[in-house]
């Protein structure tokens, strides 16, 4: 309740409110019977809630993701805005991980190439949104950047160029793991009809020799 502004008033000893000097008797007789204040935050609490109070909000809990102990009422912000093992997206790929983890991923995966649609041209996804703002479709083998009415400079070709070897290493790279475990089944499977040979022909000499 708003205190009149020419109305005198006092301030409690037991919670500094300002009361008016009229009602501080009987304010402060029930203010130091009902409330008293939490020695961690300040706030006047009633009595009866005080340890509600101190376990609601200011007892110790250990996070369950990386288990730092903090009060439980800044867990939730913790958990969402701090906590190092919290899942994040990488912003290149929307891959899920810790994110303790994002910095070094976002570094790697924003290195990798993606063809342009417009000019046909291989962009790291960290310059995508740049090069998309600024892209003018033109494709990279036509005339494009004029320079004194020779063309495309020496050194964008060059540039195109070493983006597709890039971009071609890494789909070279990402074929043999299939080639390879495809290997290692015809191996084994050589490795089993060899043993399926000398097993027979054992059995064969056993035999024959058991007749003579």
């Amino acid at each position: 309740m708003a205190i009149p502004s020419n109305e005198s008033t006092s301030i409690c000893s037991h919670c500094d409110r300002a009361i008016p000097s009229t009602n501080i008797d009987l304010h402060y007789a029930h203010c130091s019977r009902n409330l008293e204040r939490c020695k961690h935050c300040g706030d006047m609490v009633p009595k009866r809630h005080a340890e509600e109070h101190y376990l609601n909000t200011h007892a110790s809990v250990s996070c369950s993701l990386c288990s730092e102990t903090m009060e439980r009422e800044i867990l939730a912000v913790h958990k969402c805005e701090n906590c190092p093992q919290r899942i994040v997206t990488c912003e290149f790929c929307e891959f899920p991980l810790p994110a303790i983890d994002l910095s070094e991923h976002q570094e790697v995966c924003g290195n990798r190439t993606e063809l342009c649609h417009l000019c046909r041209r291989y962009v790291r996804l960290r310059e995508r949104n740049g090069h998309e703002a600024m892209c003018n479709g033109a494709p990279d083998n036509s005339v494009g950047v004029q320079d004194n009415g020779v063309g495309v400079s020496d050194h964008a070709i060059s540039s195109s160029r070493r983006d597709a070897r890039a971009a071609e290493r890494e789909r070279g790279g990402q074929r043999r793991p299939p080639l390879q475990g495809f290997s290692q089944r015809r191996l084994l499977f050589t490795i089993a009809i060899t043993g399926i040979a000398v097993l027979l022909g054992s059995l064969f000499f056993q035999k024959k020799t058991e007749n003579h």
